[in-house]
């Protein structure tokens, strides 16, 4: 066993005498030592519980032989961090999060792993880890919370957000605002909609590394315990069965978890995600990789904020498995995959057929017979851009109208909320790429802004920033390459024509190639935002969303 190396052997008794001043038993160190990746904290919604997840997680591994161990790692709520400069620090946290743990499990030789997460950096940042540790390992996450209810109408936090910008425009009053406030969030977990959390769990689940129910088992319910138990009971038989994370995040699994991201219309982070962990498993993916599938995949669930449905609907319809299911119907997706039941995809899905209809739609009546995301190139975007054409009204699918040009998210969102903005603008807020930010904020606070405003249908948003997974509208991000690096869209002026063509992948700035030249001639690169700290260290060292925003290597 690899934990060998610190309690086996004469020199190792002051190791031992460590472990047992931690109450650690002879027993018990002659056992596997099973290392629990716990992200819990006070302060996340989608963390509170984990506790209560990390203790069933105990129990299963010691029910099966093992020894757990807790450690902790940070975590950020994006949705806490939102609209001021704390989600500067959000996508860097990442990177700390897949180093810290590879930092612990390196100094302390566990034999394999359990991973805790539940929101949007944590997942990925484990699973980073996970493949760059590459020992026997699982997730299981802490459940989507549930939505909340106003009447008949199912809420969640994104009517929050956008009911401030509702407020702002004179269409809902302040009272209707404090009982959305009391009624969006009943629960823990991670929020209840496809945002990134939820997004990154059920994409978890279909890379094979979170056990059936991982994305989808909701927070408050028994089975997530249930579940959590039964990861503890699977590490041990991963561990006995030398099965790894390279062994299961193969290039198959990632175009299944591609081809799932399109079927179900995750966030748009989940592009940045995806390239970022498979970067850690040197698996090849780019950004053309994710049209090609998007063109193949019909599109069957619309949940929050595409439409009405949440998490708990699409569980209570079979969850990730049953969409396996009914993909497999018209061979889309890899069967042969091992995942961390110990059994292949095909022999998981078989249990799981499609329960609801209405909200997993029939293979062959699909909401489109594309998926929901889509990669947008152009000069605009010459390393591409990416929108959730699922989350796209109609009539903004294809759009051309005048850049109105803010430097930075507080900028636009004071136009946005004095009402300065017009039917047929397009927004352009840059300089919020990975290095200009530095962090490549989210701005979930514009797009809902403008969508309570009742003009989602009528204005489209551009940035080198990102999206929460709340967003809806035609918010087009990750525009590579940003301002900051002298990319175009930091030379784009007021009132300069932009022509959105979603269907046919086009994103072009409308202005002549000679005044483009005497633009890029008096163009600077701006002062660094953040001076100090790690996130002056993260802006020297990060590449372009294009590449998942990985350091240089």
């Amino acid at each position: 066993m690899r934990s060998d190396n610190a309690k086996k052997g004469l020199e190792k008794a002051p190791h031992r005498a460590l472990f047992k001043s931690i109450g650690l038993s002879d027993e018990e160190m002659n056992r596997p030592l099973i290392g629990i990746v716990n992200s819990f904290s006070d302060i996340i919604p989608g963390h509170i519980n984990l506790d209560k997840i990390a203790a069933a997680v105990k129990a299963g591994v010691y029910m099966a032989g093992g020894t757990p161990l807790e450690f902790q790692t940070i975590g950020i709520c994006d949705g806490i961090a939102m609209n001021h400069i704390g989600m500067k620090y959000s996508l860097g946290s990442r990177e700390l999060i897949a180093d810290s743990i590879e930092i612990m499990a390196m100094a302390h030789p566990f034999d394999a792993l359990v991973f805790i997460p539940n929101c949007d950096k944590i997942i990925p940042g484990m699973l980073m880890a996970a493949a760059r540790l590459n020992l026997p390992s699982i997730f299981i996450s802490g459940g989507p919370m549930l939505a909340g209810r106003i009447g008949n109408r199912a809420v969640s936090v994104t009517q929050v957000f956008e009911a401030v910008g509702a407020v702002a425009a004179g269409r809902m009053n302040q009272e209707e605002l404090s009982e959305l406030e009391e009624c969006a969030c009943p629960t823990c977990g991670s929020c209840a909609g496809m945002f990134t959390a939820n997004s990154m769990n059920c994409l978890t689940e279909a890379l094979g590394m979170g056990l059936p129910g991982h994305g989808t088992i909701p927070a408050v319910y028994s089975e997530r315990i249930r579940l959590a138990k039964l990861a503890g009971l699977k590490i041990m038989e991963l561990l006995e069965k030398n099965i790894r994370p390279l062994d299961i995040m193969t290039p198959e699994s990632f175009y299944n978890a591609i081809r799932l991201d399109n079927a179900i219309g995750c966030s748009t982070n989940s592009v940045l995600h995806l390239l970022a962990i498979a970067s850690e498993c040197n698996v090849k993916i780019d950004l053309n990789l994710f049209n090609e599938i998007s063109d193949t995949t019909p599109n069957l669930c619309r949940l929050s904020p595409a439409g009405p449905h949440h998490m708990e609907d699409l569980y209570h319809a079979g969850g990730i498995q049953a969409l396996f299911s009914e993909l497999n119907k018209k061979s889309l997706i890899n069967t042969d995959c091992i995942t961390v039941t110990t059994r292949t995809v095909g022999e998981n899905i078989s249990a799981y057929p499609v329960s609801d209809y209405s909200v997993i739609r029939p293979i062959e009546e699909p909401y489109s017979e594309s998926g929901g995301l889509a990669i947008l190139f152009g000069s605009l975007a010459p390393e591409g851009a990416v929108v959730k054409k699922s989350a796209v009204a109609p009539e903004m699918l294809r759009h051309q109208g005048p850049a109105r040009v803010f430097d930075s998210e507080e900028a636009a969102v004071e136009a946005i909320l004095g009402q300065e903005i017009k039917p047929g603008d397009i927004i352009v807020i840059r300089y919020e790429g990975p290095a200009g930010g530095p962090g490549m904020r989210e701005m979930l606070t514009p797009t809902s802004s403008i969508s309570g405003m009742g003009l989602d249908k009528e204005v489209a948003l551009i940035t080198d920033g990102r999206f929460s997974g709340a967003t809806r509208g035609a918010s087009i991000g990750h525009v590579s390459p940003e301002a900051a690096e002298g990319g175009l869209i930091g030379l784009v002026e007021e009132g300069d024509l932009i022509l959105i063509d979603i269907p046919a992948r086009k994103l072009e700035l409308l202005v002549d190639p000679a005044v483009i030249v005497e633009r890029r001639a008096q163009w600077k690169a701006p002062e660094p935002k953040i001076s100090k700290g790690y996130m002056k260290r993260y802006a020297e060292m990060v590449q372009s969303a294009s590449t998942g925003a990985i350091f240089k290597k």
